[in-house]
């Protein structure tokens, strides 16, 4: 197998961009649902590419720091007692990994934003930004159905620390090392062929520090003003992506919302709720198998736990999936004995990742066995390769220890090339395998 998933994506500037036909595939629609393509930040389609190659290790080093934040970020909104993050430690999507286009206002205005379940509120930078780094933002003079949120309405009780600027309802937010202010403001936005007209979002005013990412954010949580909550009707609370391999050329995953066209075989596992953190899609992970071999792992390392946030997540926006300590310990001991069973090998490590091999390996498939559903998981979405394929790690991670992190966090690695459905109204979580790439 060569698999080189971490450095085809970020070699990929040599590409044409967003004037590669495939960028700009139709969007499918059916009667009550709509298919968007979606994207990896740095696929030929994505303006945010990194400008320089990177070697392996550097791109290996920057996605792990960047989970690192998230990790933290995460860990801030479960706790209970607020956690007072270190100063990266709200960039929840300072590395956004999946992007879809919307179209904001009439006429339309084409923008591209990141794919985040673990937030709710959608956010775009706006013209007149003082301190925003994309050369398109969103121009709200040029368009005709553009309105501020006034202050007495409900949703400015929905953000976070809402503010009165006049009539007209802001809020801030910190970001990373940056802070944000925003108005809350409505608009047309069409995602697919679907206009959702009076679609309540931030409209970045002010930014100041530079972790803000130059892109949108759109809020695929379960809170207040999501993007669940917001199409309820035309929607129904229902939606699900197939992320397509960091490997791929053509980075053409899909996210399809509503209920019709989403598959009909597929396993579900029920949805939990944290009414501490009601964005976050709380799944019951009852064990872990290696192999054959279901892993010895204390049950508290598990348990679900509303008081402290404990438990475990599904999330879009971070890269490698994180496991409480006990849990990781057991998993990793256990994958690295397999290996150990067809060939004596020296274990190595690279940044987080501490066991990696120099020499080729067969590996053990990995198995999250949820309440009602088991997720096998191929080498594919638990092996990271160098280019050359002379190193080969275990792509996940102990959760951070310089948090009270209590969250296993399965991430989009582990996700990919499988249909992932949340059906909010029954309360459950899907996943079947699908080849998105």
């Amino acid at each position: 197998m060569k698999a080189t998933p971490l450095v085809l994506f970020l070699l990929f500037t040599i590409a044409k961009g967003l004037h590669n036909p495939k960028c700009d595939a139709t969007h499918q629609h059916d009667h009550d649902g709509s298919t968007l393509q979606v994207f990896h930040v740095f696929s030929p389609c994505s303006p945010f590419r990194p400008s320089k190659p990177m070697s392996w290790e550097e791109s290996v080093l920057k996605l792990q720091a960047k989970d690192q934040a998230r990790m933290q970020y995460l860990s801030s909104l479960v706790a209970r007692r607020s956690i007072v993050p270190i100063a990266s430690g709200r960039q929840i999507t300072q590395s956004p990994t999946y992007i879809v286009k919307a179209k904001i206002g009439t006429p339309a205005q084409t923008l591209l934003l990141a794919m985040d379940t673990s937030n709710d509120a959608s956010w775009v930078p706006c013209t007149a930004c003082v301190g925003c780094s994309t050369t398109t933002p969103f121009a709200p003079a040029k368009s005709t159905t553009f309105k501020k949120v006034g202050c007495g309405a409900s949703q400015c009780k929905q953000v976070r620390n809402p503010t009165c600027d006049g009539s007209a309802c802001a809020f801030n937010f910190t970001y990373g090392t940056s802070s944000v202010a925003a108005s809350l403001v409505q608009d047309t936005v069409t995602l697919a062929t679907d206009p959702v007209p009076a679609y309540a979002f931030g409209c970045i005013q002010k930014v100041t520090g530079s972790s803000v990412p130059p892109q949108g954010l759109l809020g695929l949580g379960r809170g207040p003003l999501s993007l669940l909550a917001q199409t309820q009707k035309l929607y129904q609370s229902t939606f699900s992506y197939c992320l397509p391999s960091f490997k791929t050329l053509n980075f053409s995953g899909s996210l399809r919302l509503g209920p019709v066209a989403q598959p009909k075989r597929i396993k579900f596992t029920p949805l939990l709720k944290n009414p501490r953190r009601s964005s976050l899609y709380y799944v019951n992970l009852v064990a872990i198998r290696v192999g054959r071999r279901i892993v010895d792992i204390p049950p508290e390392a598990l348990a679900f736990n509303a008081n402290t946030g404990a438990g475990t997540v599904f999330d879009s926006g971070t890269v490698f999936t994180r496991l409480v300590e006990p849990a990781y310990n057991a998993v990793r001991n256990e994958f690295r004995r397999r290996i150990a069973v067809h060939k004596k090998l020296t274990v190595t490590s690279l940044g987080g990742f501490d066991t990696c091999y120099t020499a080729p390996i067969v590996a053990p498939t990995i198995t999250f066995m949820f309440s009602g559903m088991n997720v096998t998981l191929p080498p594919d979405n638990i092996l990271i390769h160098s280019t050359a394929g002379s190193v080969t790690c275990l792509a996940m991670a102990p959760a951070p220890d310089n948090v009270n992190s209590v969250l296993n966090v399965i991430a989009n690695m582990q996700q990919q090339n499988h249909r992932v459905l949340f059906d909010v109204p029954n309360s459950r979580l899907g996943v079947a395998r699908e080849l998105c790439t």
